[in-house]
């Protein structure tokens, strides 16, 4: 049973960082990547990082990019995000995902239950 438990979420203010973690189990080889996706009230879900599980290979949204990192520690099957510079425009619910590669939340199969990210101006 595939299981993704995300951590490290909460309340920054403007400027600040935080850094999310994906705790990954039971995931199979029919998932190449673990992807980063974000939602805020009243908006659709939207892609924000991804990290091929093989090659580690990464991808951003240019909402994120230079700001935003992904990485993987294959040791401890943990995903993490590194979010610097952080906007009050980065408020959202941050859910990670495994499944194909891609920046389509569709391609994804198994998906965490979210960590409330909250950026104060």
């Amino acid at each position: 049973q595939v299981q993704l438990v995300e951590s490290g979420g909460g309340l920054v203010q403007a400027g600040g960082s935080l850094r999310l973690s994906c705790a990954a189990s039971g995931l199979t080889f029919s998932s190449n990547a673990v992807g980063w996706f974000r939602q805020a009230p009243g908006k659709e879900r939207e892609f924000v990082a991804r990290i091929g599980l093989s090659n580690g290979n990464t991808y951003y949204a240019d909402s994120v990019k230079g700001r935003f990192t992904i990485s993987g520690d294959n040791a401890k099957n943990t995903v993490y995000l590194q979010m610097n510079s952080l906007k009050p425009e980065d408020t959202a619910v941050y859910h990670c995902a495994a499944g194909r590669s891609s920046i389509n939340p569709r391609n994804y199969d198994y998906w965490g239950q979210g960590t409330q990210v909250t950026v104060s101006s």
